[in-house]
């Protein structure tokens, strides 16, 4: 089963399956079969032709992939034009949402850089 280009895993449920998209979660996913009419636990494999124009419909309206990427790359660029707070923790690779970055944010700053004592070597007489 293939959606906006992207091979559903044909192994897995249906309601798992379907978040392989980039912008569909677990809840949308839930949504999606609701509105085709299809069970969450049906594999891929096992819907037919019908059912997966229903699901491919279901889809249609909604913005995914690479549209959302560009959409969510736009706001980001947004803000940082015109240097709100947020848009210049985006640029300084720092963490946006608040967290604290004394002891973590490991993820966002890279691998920890140990700083000596600030203290010269004393020359050898």
């Amino acid at each position: 089963m293939r959606i906006l280009g992207i091979t559903i895993p044909e192994e897995k449920r249906l309601e798992i399956g379907l978040t392989t998209l980039f912008g569909i979660g677990r809840s949308r996913a839930r949504i999606i079969l609701g509105k085709a009419g299809v069970s969450l636990g049906k594999k891929p494999k096992d819907t037919n032709i019908e059912e997966e124009n229903k699901i491919r419909s279901a889809i249609e309206g909604l913005t995914l992939e690479g549209d959302l990427k560009r959409e969510v790359a736009g706001n980001i660029k947004r803000l940082k034009e015109i240097k709100t707070y947020r848009g210049l923790r985006h640029m300084r690779n720092l963490p946006v949402h608040g967290q604290r970055t004394k002891s973590n944010a490991r993820t966002k700053r890279g691998a920890k850089k140990t700083m000596g004592t600030g203290r010269k070597v004393a020359e050898k007489k």
